[in-house]
C-alpha cells in the first residue's frame, strides 16, 4: 500500500498562514503573489501541506495536486509555475532575476521580477497544465 503524499489540500486558512511569514518583505511578497496568482487562475487559494498555497487542482496518479502556487521559504519565494508549456524558457528570460529548479522558480524578491511577465507565464502554465491533465 502506498503512503499518501505530505502535500495534500488542508483546510488551513490561507490568510493566516501568510500573516504569520516572519519575515515583514517577504510576508508583503507573499500577499501580493496571492492575490496576483488568484487574479490570474481565478480560482480561491488554498493550502496544501503545511507551507504551500496552491491555485486550483489536477490528479497526477492517485494524488491530486496544485496547478500552480507557491511558497515563502527562507530567503526566497518558491513559485510551482515552471510546467513544460511550450515557450516556458523564453518566458522565463523576461521574468526578470530567479532560478529555476526542475520544477520551480525561486525569486528573493517580487521587486525582482516583471509582473506582466510573470502573469504571462502563470497564464501560460495554467492553460498547458490544464490541457495536460483534462478529466
Amino acid at each position: 500500500m502506498s503512503k499518501a503524499p505530505k502535500t495534500q489540500r488542508t483546510a488551513a486558512s490561507v490568510a493566516a498562514f501568510l500573516s504569520g511569514v516572519d519575515d515583514a518583505q517577504q510576508r508583503k511578497d507573499a500577499k501580493a503573489l496571492a492575490k496576483i496568482m488568484t487574479e490570474v487562475s481565478g480560482e480561491k487559494p488554498a493550502m496544501w501541506g503545511e507551507a504551500i498555497v496552491g491555485y486550483g487542482s489536477y490528479k497526477a496518479g492517485a494524488n491530486d495536486w496544485p496547478l500552480i502556487g507557491f511558497s515563502p521559504r527562507k530567503g526566497n519565494l518558491v513559485l510551482y509555475a515552471k510546467s513544460g508549456a511550450p515557450g516556458m524558457d523564453a518566458l522565463l528570460k523576461r521574468l526578470g532575476k530567479h532560478k529555476a529548479g526542475k520544477g520551480c522558480i525561486y525569486v528573493k524578491s517580487l521587486s525582482d521580477v516583471g509582473e506582466a511577465a510573470l502573469r504571462t507565464l502563470l497564464a501560460a502554465t495554467l492553460k498547458y497544465m490544464k490541457a495536460k491533465f483534462a478529466a
